[in-house]
């Protein structure tokens, strides 16, 4: 791209254009957060439990890897934009064909429907506009993967009352589904349709990485096998898994945890789980443009402390506007552990292979998806109330912190290759 100057191309041209549809399309998977809307409706529909009632949307968080591994190894192999546009429709489609479950014994149905194909597809494609983004904005890397995703946290504040609207309107509820899955397919594939790499030789005029600062990357790029065998992406999927587990277990149960500490109605707990999404939207960007500044570990050090804090007051916080704002701020904190270990891996294990190893980092979000809200359930169902299962959330927050202050950078004994190469098309 160096000709590109000499001929008044702008090198970095039309990459804000791919922030739009990157963030129009994790919109639309950002959907599977207001899932807590659907529990009450369905519970009385079908007279499920409350931990069966959420095993839709765990299966969905718990397959969401195996698209995210597949996705983002043919991602940078052949680019975004094919697997953007098939993932998008086996999203749309496993939501679509959810419609159909019609009685109590046809949980499977929405389990294989919802959670395991709309999981894969969400999967393949939550992975690729974060992937592509990364090597369009060396510049702006921690800020950038947060808005890339901050779509994803934004998306329950639009469908939480949408969902709850056309739940009220009718007898059969999984026929919300429907309506849902239709727009869902046409925003991925409106979005993904314009996804690309940027070329060969792509460069950001006056751009030179950091080599000192808080925000440090490495210089080597690895492959996803080589990462595979550094401790380093472990420890980094750990910290993930963690902050999702402590997010999560809150996110699968607002709704519910609303009404029962706070009191308050179906419908009011229904327009904070759509105002809450503002704020799992606002931590990946205020969480990542912080750790550009602060440094990656500092600040999931500060998300995890603050999620320990909320969650052993939360049991107790029976004015809903005090239980707004603890719920908040695990929003926030949770998002943010979601903006910033792109960047951070980025940094640890550089771009050109961004897709397939953050992608097989995303087993985090599936094992922490699915014990999350299994402990709070299962441990709510036992007690009768959240004081225990929030308060070991609360632990396991604690106990988490052991971890950031002993990931460092990967050594490079080998000598380092270059850091920002763009592969691929």
């Amino acid at each position: 791209m160096a000709h590109s100057s000499a001929q008044g191309v702008r090198p970095t041209g039309g990459r804000w254009g791919l922030v739009v549809a990157a963030v129009l399309v994790q919109l639309a998977l950002g959907a599977v957060y207001a899932w807590s809307v659907f529990n009450q409706p369905l519970q009385e529909q079908f007279g499920w439990s409350k931990t069966q009632v959420v095993l839709p949307f765990t299966v969905a968080i718990g397959t969401i890897f195996i698209g995210s591994l597949i996705g983002g190894r043919i991602q940078d192999r052949r680019g975004p934009r094919p697997v953007a546009l098939g993932g998008g429709i086996l999203y749309g489609v496993g939501n679509i064909l959810a419609s159909l479950t019609s009685s109590s014994d046809q949980l499977w149905l929405l389990i294989v429907t919802y959670g395991v194909v709309g999981g894969i597809g969400l999967g393949a494609v939550y992975i690729t506009p974060i992937a592509m983004l990364s090597k369009w904005f060396p510049d702006r890397r921690g800020l950038i993967t947060g808005i890339a995703v901050a779509g994803f946290g934004f998306g329950a504040v639009i469908v939480a009352p949408v969902a709850k609207a056309l739940l009220s309107g009718t007898a059969d509820k999984t026929s919300v589904f429907l309506p849902l899955g239709i727009a869902y397919l046409i925003a991925v594939l409106l979005g993904a349709s314009t996804f690309r790499n940027p070329p060969p030789g792509y460069h950001v005029p006056g751009f030179t990485p950091k080599t000192g600062g808080r925000a440090v990357a490495g210089t080597r790029v690895y492959t996803l096998g080589e990462a595979l065998r550094t401790r380093q992406w472990y420890l980094l999927t750990a910290i993930l898994t963690l902050n999702v587990t402590c997010g999560i277990a809150l996110i699968s149960q607002a709704s519910d945890a609303a009404q029962t500490i706070a009191g308050v109605s179906a419908a009011t707990a229904a327009t904070l789980v759509g105002i809450l999404g503002l704020f799992n939207g606002a931590g990946r960007v205020a969480w990542a443009w912080l750790s550009d500044r602060v440094g990656r570990m500092t600040a999931f050090i500060g998300m995890l402390v603050l999620q320990a804090i909320c969650f052993f007051i939360l049991p107790h916080a029976a004015a809903f506007a005090v239980f707004a704002v603890l719920a908040a701020v695990v929003y926030l904190s949770y998002g943010g552990g979601f903006g910033t270990m792109p960047a951070t891996a980025a940094d640890y294990f550089g771009t050109p292979n961004a897709g397939a190893v953050y992608g097989a980092m995303i087993v985090a979000w599936s094992i922490g998806g699915v014990v999350g809200p299994l402990i709070t359930s299962a441990l709510f169902e036992a007690s009768g109330n959240y004081t225990l299962p929030f308060t070991v959330i609360a632990i396991i927050a604690l106990v988490a912190l052991v971890l950031p202050p002993i990931t460092k950078l990967p050594t490079t004994p080998s000598g380092p290759r270059p850091h920002n190469e763009v592969t691929g098309p």
